[in-house]
């Protein structure tokens, strides 16, 4: 079996549709895949609608996270497998994340106007396509207009990186977490080692996240280096949690495709049991 865990589509900041995104993975030749839209499960429908057969789709999210115990704020992702997407603390706090998020991009969008650049916002709303804004979308803005060449230009601290970034109000992680695991879903932290993405936690927090109900760690991840992808495994072991890799595929917003990392079959079998929110389809 082919098991790719992490993927987004057009409900956040992908660039396949629901649809689009379950017949691209049939076509991968994978055999399960995870929908984790950030903050959203707004793609499920969609995507459960439109599964080819032989595929078969674990519903889930990737969730916005903050660490508050260090000297500063850390941001970080908590993929969340088959919970109950109805549960109401769970979808309070994933709607009033996803509202921060449009908040702090049109505030992005008057920093640049603020310097001459003329990005709208509703130029921006039209790339997101009703999915979750994000970043990505104002990066389409700022690529139609010749300023950087792709999105990953666009991340880089003169544009949205840095310069004209706001933060956004993310979930306490072990509100996050305690929240995921009352509607019935299984935790699994994305990427915990991603350096490239800014400021990692430190192994403490993953240690107190395990006693808090962490279900597993993302290790096989493009955003991994070797040394990085074997810490992780290390630290699974020593924690008892269970050892994930997927592509964090979003269409032509990354390079990575479909399938570039995979999970384990057994694994697999472990978070569909440990799952009671929902089920998976297929």
């Amino acid at each position: 079996m082919r098991i790719d865990l992490h993927t987004h589509s057009t409900a956040s900041d992908g660039t396949s549709t629901p649809a689009e995104l379950v017949a691209e993975a049939a076509a991968a030749g994978l055999d399960v895949i995870g929908l984790t839209d950030h903050d959203t499960t707004s793609g499920w429908p969609p995507a459960i609608a439109a599964r080819p057969a032989g595929l078969t789709l674990v519903p889930g999210a990737e969730l916005s996270c903050r660490w508050h115990g260090g000297p500063w704020p850390i941001s970080l992702h908590l993929l969340a497998y088959l919970f109950d997407p109805t549960e109401p603390a769970l979808a309070t706090e994933l709607a009033r994340v996803r509202m921060s998020r449009e908040t702090r991009a049109e505030r992005m969008v008057h920093l640049l106007r603020a310097d001459g650049i003329d990005v709208t916002w509703d130029e921006v709303l039209q790339h997101a396509a009703g999915g979750t804004v994000g970043r990505p979308h104002l990066a389409q803005a700022l690529i139609r207009r010749g300023l950087v060449g792709t999105v990953s230009e666009a991340f880089e601290p003169e544009w949205l990186g840095r310069r004209y970034r706001v933060p956004k109000d993310d979930l306490d992680v072990f509100v996050a977490l305690r929240l995921v695991l009352a509607a019935g879903g299984v935790p699994v932290f994305a990427h915990p080692r991603a350096s490239a993405r800014g400021p990692i936690v430190p192994d403490e927090l993953i240690v107190e996240m395990a006693a808090a109900g962490l279900f597993g760690l993302e290790a096989d991840h493009t955003d991994h280096a070797p040394e990085e992808r074997a810490h992780v495994r290390d630290l699974a072991a020593r924690l008892g949690l269970v050892v994930t890799g997927s592509s964090d595929y979003h269409g032509h917003n990354k390079t990575v495709r479909l399938g570039a990392r995979t999970t384990d079959p057994a694994v697999y079998e472990q978070i569909v049991a440990a799952g009671s929110g929902s089920d998976v389809v297929g």
